[in-house]
């Protein structure tokens, strides 16, 4: 009675079940941690001033941190001693390696894409580079997230709906990328619109919350307090992109959005 009145309610919460919620947050939340991590100090140890303060800049936009807080990311940016003694320390080898590292990100992301829309993991050949594109387009976006959020200098009231704006593109892209070509444009669309509806009103919540809970945590744990004030963020924002992805692909394959949007028999569920 219940999957015959709800038919997407049902659906939705049988997804949910079957990407496993909360363990696909939690695994991406992590993998993202531990991605950013190593490419903070790669970043601090190649990039030049100018984008390195702009990183700054925009860790500051997005969480609204200061204090102890935005000191602690400033050290690690600007770290001590000179550039050319940074890159001996970190090497080569090592910013290739942590870059492949931070491919666990993109493979975690790309299972919780495949499980949405019930498809089997693509090749390695064929998923490999697309693991790359997205942690370089990932630290783009986040590098330039200050002037964006700013609205190039004249104000929220554009820097919020061009933010909104590049997170919908940035998010069906992504889907579009790691899904490897399998799902068409369109249908990918309401997962896109949901992760940036999601994205964007954490974002404005963070600026409120998370300065005074990450100097609160600073000041009576130190940097371990940062850490998992940090991870625990992550995890609120991992669950509500999981959420929204898997959302976007029940409502592109049940009515009335799919015939809307054009997807495929083939990625509608078998009782259609």
């Amino acid at each position: 009675m219940l999957e015959r009145q709800f038919p997407v309610i049902t659906a939705l919460t049988e997804r949910m079940l079957t990407v496993g919620l909360m363990d696909a947050a939690t695994r991406l939340a992590a993998q993202i941690f531990i991605t950013t991590v190593p490419l903070l100090f790669a970043l601090g140890a190649f990039a030049s001033d100018s984008v390195r303060n702009t990183m700054v800049d925009s860790l500051r936009a997005v969480f609204g941190i200061h204090g102890g807080a935005a000191q602690q990311v400033q050290e690690v940016l600007h770290a001590s001693g000179s550039a050319g003694e940074l890159r001996q320390t970190t090497g080569i080898i090592g910013i290739l390696m942590a870059v492949v590292a931070a491919t666990s990100a993109s493979r975690a992301l790309t299972r919780i894409c495949n499980d949405s829309w019930r498809l089997r993991k693509a090749s390695t050949r064929i998923a490999a580079w697309r693991w790359l594109a997205w942690i370089a387009a990932m630290m783009v976006m986040l590098v330039c997230q200050g002037p964006v959020r700013n609205g190039f200098g004249v104000g929220l009231w554009l820097g919020v709906p061009l933010t909104f704006v590049l997170s919908v593109s940035l998010w069906w892209w992504t889907q579009h990328l790691l899904l490897a070509k399998r799902v068409p444009w369109l249908p990918l669309l309401p997962g896109a619109l949901l992760c940036a509806i999601s994205v964007t009103g954490l974002s404005l919540t963070a600026r409120v919350y998370m300065p005074n809970a990450l100097n609160r945590a600073l000041d009576q744990y130190g940097a371990l307090g940062l850490v998992l004030t940090c991870l625990s963020w992550l995890i609120v924002i991992s669950v509500a992109l999981t959420f929204s992805i898997a959302a976007g692909a029940v409502l592109a394959q049940n009515a009335p959005l799919d015939r809307v949007l054009g997807t495929p028999a083939a990625l509608k569920p078998a009782a259609d």
